[in-house]
């Protein structure tokens, strides 16, 4: 597997998964105001990408001394900085992609970025967005869920009804069940087992799991 991990340029909370992730990548990359997280912590992506108008020139310069290749845009142009960058991992290689500071206080941007996760051109790609104690993936035919006994997964309808859905080590379980759009039958259901399997027959689930505190 390629890794690839996004810095984007909302909130990021310093974990230990986060700072595994970054040492684990294959390739690094900032959309375009996640070069700020990377030269916080000391880390040095291959690629600044995005129309650059969050990055101070001295970042920009302190990045590409380190050996990153920058990537200007128009800022008149349709993609977000970080919808670039999943575009770029994926021209890249990457089968595994990690979003991280992904999420923020610009909702609009918050929601772009989980909707990323169900980008056409990533279906044959493993692409999460990981936010403090949450893991968030798209299910479009099936997927494990790994975690520990007792975090919370949450399973909720992408873009319409999601049909026969199936699942193991949950502990309400779904056998061929429907779960309609925009009805929030699907939050909070908890794991039984550190790893759970989760299929649909047709349509998009939103996973998202909640580590409990140790």
């Amino acid at each position: 597997m390629t890794l690839a991990v996004i810095l984007a340029h909302g909130d990021l909370t310093f974990t230990a998964e986060v700072e595994d992730l970054v040492r684990r990548a294959d390739l690094l990359i900032a959309a375009d105001g996640g070069s700020l997280h990377a030269v916080a912590h000391g880390w040095w992506p291959q690629l600044l990408i995005g129309d650059l108008d969050s990055t101070p020139p001295e970042v920009r310069d302190q990045l590409a001394a380190h050996g990153a290749e920058v990537r200007p845009y128009s800022p008149r142009k349709d993609e977000t900085d970080t919808e670039l960058a999943l575009h770029a991992a994926l021209a890249h290689g990457a089968d595994e992609i990690i979003l991280l500071g992904a999420i923020g206080d610009r909702l609009d941007h918050s929601l772009a970025n989980i909707f990323l996760l169900a980008l056409p051109a990533a279906a044959g790609a493993r692409v999460a967005l990981v936010t403090g104690r949450q893991r968030l993936l798209v299910i479009r035919d099936r997927a494990e869920i790994h975690g520990r006994v007792g975090d919370l997964v949450s399973l909720l309808p992408l873009g319409g009804d999601v049909r026969g859905i199936r699942t193991m080590g949950l502990e309400y379980p779904l056998q061929g069940e429907t779960l309609p759009f925009a009805i929030p039958r699907g939050i909070s259901n908890v794991l039984t087992a550190p790893v759970a399997v989760v299929s649909v027959e047709s349509g998009m689930l939103l996973a998202i799991v909640t580590r409990e505190p140790k």
